[in-house]
């Protein structure tokens, strides 16, 4: 077997045990305010992160680009309390209309 293929097989035994483990946590952690507190937070961290890398890198540099503008104008679109929908295509619109026009 290659090296590929042991890290296939090892990443998939790591999953599986990752998720029979989480299965087999005992209600009563789970239930305890804090943990719920903080599973509400972590899928707005992950997502953060995600939009951070997507619009400030490219491969492994550092980058400042039209997706930047994107982001502010969501930002601004949000303090101004403006709907999720209008939120992302204000921000796609004016992304779009700097990559096209620069």
């Amino acid at each position: 077997m290659t090296a590929m293929w042991w890290g296939v097989i090892g990443t998939s035994v790591a999953a599986f045990a990752l998720k029979y483990l989480g299965q087999s946590i005992p209600e009563r952690y789970l239930s305890h305010p804090k943990i719920q507190k903080i599973n509400t937070l972590i899928p707005i961290a992950l997502l953060s992160a995600l939009v951070a890398v997507q619009t400030f890198t490219e491969k492994t540099k550092l980058v400042i680009d039209h997706r930047a503008l994107g982001v502010g104008v969501a930002i601004v679109a949000l303090l101004l309390r403006a709907p999720f929908p209008i939120v992302v295509l204000s921000a796609a619109a004016s992304s779009a209309l700097l990559y096209h026009f620069v």
